[in-house]
Order: structure tokens, then C-alpha cells, then sequence
């Protein structure tokens, strides 16, 4: 398969629970999801679609020009969406989907192609992104997760506790550096699949984890899966979780223009 030959799907939903609407709030005169859709549109990605739940998102996408789907407002993650979405496009079980979400308007695209490269190389069914957390701060931050690694560099576990846990360095708050061979690693919010493998998540069990740790990737580890991780060292770009967010990422976007 041609390296570069994956589709792009954003999952966009109106009503967040954080930050209500915060798909079509506008910077310089844009919606962030039309932000984050250009960005995906600036990868090697042979085509970008989101999907969303509401009429507004969809004719928003449609004036500046992006391919948007219409997909029910029943669905309990955007996991869920991106299926419907996938079906609705047909998209044959061999295709890689890259899951970008829809309130991440500074992502950057070569991150996209790395991704898409990284799972197509490895012939693997998922894959996501982590890099390492340097800070004490961002790894007791409940909205910042974290992954836990097995020795082939595949999942064992992601929460939104400090895992692994340093016993001996967090137990005393003053400690706020981790020592060289401590690596706690932040998760991006970014999936590859194959579409087939994207077409079983619907099948899978769903796991009382996922719902207390409010992770739906941990329905894929509670059924016996694997989720490849990829490395990198660039920092999470700012996403969009509530109005704090929005106007932190509104300050860099209007600096960057």
C-alpha cells in the first residue's frame, strides 16, 4: 500500500459537556473545527471528512469547502461516529483511518503522516501517540492521560492517575522532578486504524474501565487487543477542552497570523 494512502475522519459532536459549542466558536473569523480540519487537510491524507451530529457543524463544513457526513447524536464516543462515518463512506476493511478530533486545531499534519506512516509499516490493526511528560504538574493533571507501556511498545494501560506511580518521588509534593529513568508518558488523542479493525470495536464488550476512567481506547485493551504506541518527542499541541483552552489556543493562532 502506498504509504501516504489514508483517509482523515474528524469526529465532531455539538454538545460537548465542557465546553458547550465549542465546534463552530470562531477564531479570526473561522470555527475551530474548520481550524482543525484544515490542518488535516495540510497532510498527505487523501481525503479528510467529519463526521458530526449536528446541521450547523455540517453546513459550516460545507461554506468553507470541507467533505462533512451526517451521523447520529446517539452515539455514546466519537469511536462510535467515526464508524457510522466509515460506513457511510463505504470504506473497504484494508483502508487506514486516522482519528483526528475535531478540537484540535494546532495539530500538526506531519504528526498525521507519522502516525499513518507508523501503522502501515508495522502492518498493525491500532495504533496512537505518546510522548514523555517532563513536569510534576502535567503528571497529577487528571485531563492530561497517561499510557503505560509493555516491552514492545504496545498499551498496557492508559489513566488519568500518575501511572507509573513513583512511590518514592510522589509521595513527597516538594519533589517536583522525576528522575532520568522515570518515564511517564502523555497519550495524544490521535488513532490510526484498519477499517476492519474499526468495524470489530463496534462488536467488543464494553468494559466498566472505559466508562470510570471515561477512555474508550481501554474497551479495545479490555478485550484482548493491542494498541501500538509511536514515540515522539514533540509536546502535545494545545486542544480545545474548555474556555480556558479556547482562549489560550485563540492567542496562538492570532499571534500566528
Amino acid at each position: 500500500m502506498n504509504r501516504s494512502k489514508f483517509i482523515v475522519i474528524i469526529p465532531a459532536r455539538m454538545n460537548s459537556t465542557r465546553f458547550a459549542n465549542k465546534m463552530i466558536k470562531e477564531i479570526n473569523g473561522i470555527p475551530l473545527i474548520i481550524h482543525t480540519a484544515r490542518q488535516a487537510l495540510a497532510s498527505n491524507a487523501n481525503k479528510v471528512v467529519v463526521a458530526t451530529d449536528h446541521k450547523i457543524i455540517y453546513d459550516l463544513c460545507n461554506s468553507f469547502k470541507i467533505e462533512a457526513v451526517m451521523t447520529s447524536s446517539e452515539h455514546n464516543s466519537g469511536t462510535e461516529r467515526l464508524i457510522e462515518a466509515a460506513k457511510l463512506l463505504h470504506l473497504n476493511d484494508e483502508e487506514i483511518v486516522i482519528n483526528v478530533q475535531g478540537d484540535e486545531p494546532l495539530i500538526a499534519p506531519s504528526l498525521i503522516n507519522d502516525l499513518a506512516d507508523f501503522i502501515i509499516s508495522k502492518k498493525i490493526a491500532m495504533a496512537t501517540i505518546a510522548h514523555p511528560l517532563k513536569n510534576y504538574a502535567d503528571i497529577i493533571n487528571t485531563n492530561i492521560v497517561k499510557v503505560v507501556l509493555d516491552s514492545q511498545a504496545n498499551a498496557l494501560y492508559f489513566s488519568r492517575s500518575a501511572v507509573p506511580y513513583y512511590r518514592d518521588g510522589f509521595a513527597d509534593l516538594n519533589k517536583i522532578s522525576l528522575p532520568t529513568n522515570i518515564n511517564i508518558l502523555r497519550h495524544f488523542g490521535v488513532y490510526a486504524y484498519s477499517a476492519k479493525f474499526l468495524y470489530s470495536y463496534a462488536k467488543m464488550t464494553p468494559s466498566i474501565l472505559e466508562q470510570v476512567e471515561a477512555l474508550e481506547q481501554l474497551r479495545v485493551l479490555y478485550n484482548g487487543h493491542k494498541i501500538a504506541v509511536m514515540i515522539t518527542e514533540n509536546e502535545h499541541a494545545p486542544g480545545v477542552d474548555s474556555e480556558a483552552d479556547f482562549l489560550h489556543v485563540k492567542q496562538i493562532l492570532q499571534g500566528k497570523n
